[in-house]
């Protein structure tokens, strides 16, 4: 199949690009480079399968041309990733995370290209006495998190109005080798990082606040699955572990001295999530997915990939 990965040179998409190259598929990454990086992909130019072509879905004219390569489906990972930024700059989110996907949904519907969209967690209230399941109320608390919300009902009114093959995965914190480890990155490899380096591990608010984290193998396995999958057509899906751990007891993991370990106020304590734990029968019954990465070995593959970055 031609397979188009938007944001493929991002930390997700560079492992689903990694799988889709492996099971012999032709992939097409589009990516403006502005959140990853071509080093993440370098491994992959000389496949004869594989076209890098810098570019971003504001720019409707390079989708268009690229669609006309004979692309079978979209994993569409493109989007405004920061909560901070979509503060501070909430035009960038409505850009990017609502503009941006009704061109590609667009270029899907003129060729009958079916359209992966990642979602995100984010768009969730708070776990209260069970894990978060498809049907779990919303709290979008952040331009972020409204804009990729707004996407994936913009996805779902293309399968019902137009018929376009559309699947909605959402997909927990996220974590592992190749995720930024500055500001703009995950608390995981935030934390590996200045541990590594002897600094100290800084936790926003109390630490109290939990998250499940599902190491990125697994999702992009998830992600691939969802792609080949007929009965996840006009469908939202979950992945996570089914398991989640405070940020306090994360950094004690991770960080052995209780001294370096501190606190600090948040930068945006309106947006946090105070509990988010995944419940992924779905994706297992409809998928046949599971998580096969545990916490412990998430953190030991993420940490040697970091010593020697």
């Amino acid at each position: 199949m031609g397979i188009l990965v938007t944001g493929g040179a991002g930390f997700i998409g560079r492992w689903v690009v990694k799988e889709l190259l492996s099971k012999k598929h032709r992939v097409v990454v589009l990516d403006n480079l502005i959140n990853s990086s071509v080093e993440n992909i370098h491994e992959f130019m000389k496949n004869p399968n594989f076209t890098f072509i810098k570019g971003d879905i504001l720019n409707q004219k390079k989708l268009d041309a690229i669609f006309k390569r004979s692309i079978d489906a979209c994993i569409h990972l493109a989007a405004q990733i920061n909560v901070q930024e979509s503060i501070d700059h909430p035009e960038r989110a409505f850009k990017n995370n609502i503009i941006g996907t009704y061109n590609v949904l667009e270029e899907c519907r003129k060729r009958d290209a079916k359209l992966i969209l990642v979602g995100t967690c984010m768009v969730y209230d708070m776990a209260v006495s069970r894990p978060i399941n498809e049907r779990h109320p919303l709290k979008p608390a952040s331009p972020y998190a409204s804009s990729k919300l707004a996407g994936e009902e913009l996805a779902l009114s293309y399968f019902h109005a137009y018929g376009l093959p559309a699947v909605v995965t959402r997909p927990f914190n996220t974590y592992g080798p190749f995720q930024k480890s500055n500001l703009e990155g995950g608390v995981m490899s935030i934390f590996i990082k200045r541990n590594l380096e002897g600094k100290p591990l800084l936790i926003f608010g109390d630490g109290k606040q939990t998250r499940d984290l599902l190491y990125v193998e697994d999702c992009a396995d998830f992600i691939i699955r969802a792609t080949f999958s007929k009965g996840a057509v006009g469908e939202v899906i979950n992945a996570g572990s089914g398991k989640d751990v405070s940020i306090n007891d994360l950094a004690l993991m991770i960080c052995k001295d209780k001294s370096r370990i501190k606190h600090v106020s948040h930068p945006h304590p309106q947006s946090e999530i105070r509990r988010l734990v995944c419940d992924y029968s779905k994706a297992k019954r409809i998928l046949g997915w599971r998580p096969k990465t545990s916490l412990e070995e998430g953190i030991k593959k993420t940490t040697r990939w970091l010593a020697n970055s």
